[in-house]
């Protein structure tokens, strides 16, 4: 687990930390690794977690939980997959993978911008809402706009720079919500393009090699996102430690 450090130049008005975490293992990671092609299968359909998988979501609540991270969480948002929501109910809603929900944990709720890239693996393709709902009923559904899969498609994989597209309107819309400590549960390579989206305004060159390589399985990153836009009169012109 990697956790950025950050010197703040700018009002924390004009901030969010952002706690970027992978899901735990999933089946299809496992089949991946003996045969790339078992992702065509159609019995990997919205992939679950693996065994260790879970014990990697046990260890990351522990964590979260121990750390303090848990309570100064405002929101936590998650892919609408399988393996994203129960990873993110797992870490942020439990005392662990196995523990019942706890009332004072931060609300979650799905958003489809932070799936996995579309298209063609069929471990890519989301439940209906309905079943959804019924699996996790601590997660709020209300942003999904289908109740079906309507995004994946299976003729090809999604082009990496639609993923990058997406990150930008899903930071868009980070910056409606008023929270401003959020955890983001999603996949290895959308995680990582949204941060080549932030690295591009980014004038340290180590930021791409650094922050911006391929999440583990439950790595959790954490970045600290500052709006331009907002700065005027809250801009702070001498840097702090």
């Amino acid at each position: 687990m990697v956790t950025a450090q950050a010197q703040f130049l700018y009002s924390p008005n004009n901030c969010k930390i952002l706690h970027m975490v992978r899901h735990g293992q999933g089946v299809h990671n496992v089949e991946a690794e003996k045969n790339i092609d078992a992702l065509l299968s159609p019995e990997l359909f919205d992939s679950p977690i693996s065994a260790l998988g879970w014990q990697q979501v046990a260890d990351l609540g522990k964590y979260v939980h121990a750390t303090g991270l848990l309570k100064r969480i405002d929101l936590v948002v998650t892919s609408p997959l399988l393996r994203t929501m129960q990873t993110a109910v797992g870490v942020f809603g439990s005392e662990g993978a196995d523990a019942g929900w706890k009332s004072n944990c931060p609300p979650i709720v799905a958003h489809e911008l932070c799936r996995d890239r579309l298209g063609l693996r069929p471990c890519d393709q989301r439940r209906s809402v309905s079943e959804c709902r019924s699996l996790f009923p601590e997660i709020d559904f209300s942003l999904m706009e289908s109740e079906e899969d309507g995004m994946w498609y299976p003729e090809a994989r999604e082009p990496y720079e639609d993923i990058e597209a997406r990150g930008i309107e899903f930071l868009k819309w980070l910056w409606t919500r008023p929270e401003k400590e959020i955890a983001i549960v999603s996949h290895g390579v959308v995680l990582q393009h949204f941060l080549y989206v932030l690295e591009n305004d980014s004038a340290d060159p180590s930021v791409k090699t650094g922050l911006c390589r391929r999440f583990n399985n439950c790595e959790l990153r954490s970045v600290v996102v500052v709006n331009k836009g907002m700065m005027d009169s809250d801009y702070i012109s001498s840097a702090t430690n």
